[in-house]
């Protein structure tokens, strides 16, 4: 890892109060804190991944405002809103590399053309890393989650209430209630 990047790295762990950011391009960007809705979305998803984390002892749950530091020439970092990753620990480091299942809550700015194609950047980002599963859940319009996965990555299954979502290949034997994490 160049000097550059490691000073950018550096500039991550100082974000002001604790405050979410990614390194995209080169710079930090802050991401706004979420609402109520998607907050208890994703925390709900985190403790059904600490479960299969206790269950099965091979992984590690995170919840909102972890770093996964990666090397893209665009993308230095991640920081989804739940994730499973099977690397080592880092002690009070970020995270080397990205998580094998990524989870990311839509806030109420996340909708739009410009927020498509971000969405879709970040995804294609995450499986560049060797991410092999995404939710992107949409908790405020649509009540769903779509699952992405690497070996298909334009074409997700579609979680609605009333079913059972999973995030195969990657956490095999886990999966949740769609009601228990969409209002």
């Amino acid at each position: 890892m160049n000097t550059l990047a490691v000073s950018r790295i550096a500039e991550l762990y100082r974000v002001p109060e604790n405050g979410k950011a990614e390194i995209i391009d080169g710079a930090i960007v802050p991401m706004s804190p979420t609402g109520g809705v998607p907050g208890r979305s994703g925390g709900d998803i985190y403790a059904s991944l600490r479960q299969y984390e206790r269950r099965t002892g091979k992984g590690y749950a995170f919840p909102d405002n972890v770093g996964f530091i990666v090397n893209l020439p665009h993308r230095e970092s991640f920081s989804p809103d739940a994730a499973f990753y099977v690397g080592k620990l880092q002690g009070g480091d970020f995270l080397d590399g990205a998580p094998i299942f990524a989870v990311e809550v839509r806030s109420k700015n996340d909708y739009g053309k410009s927020a498509e194609q971000a969405i879709a950047g970040k995804r294609a980002d995450y499986f560049a890393c060797g991410t092999q599963v995404i939710w992107d859940v949409d908790v405020l319009r649509e009540k769903v989650v779509r699952v992405y996965r690497a070996d298909d990555p334009d074409h997700p299954t579609v979680y609605r209430k009333g079913d059972i979502a999973e995030a195969n290949p990657a956490l095999p034997g886990w999966s949740i209630p769609v009601d228990d994490f969409i209002p």
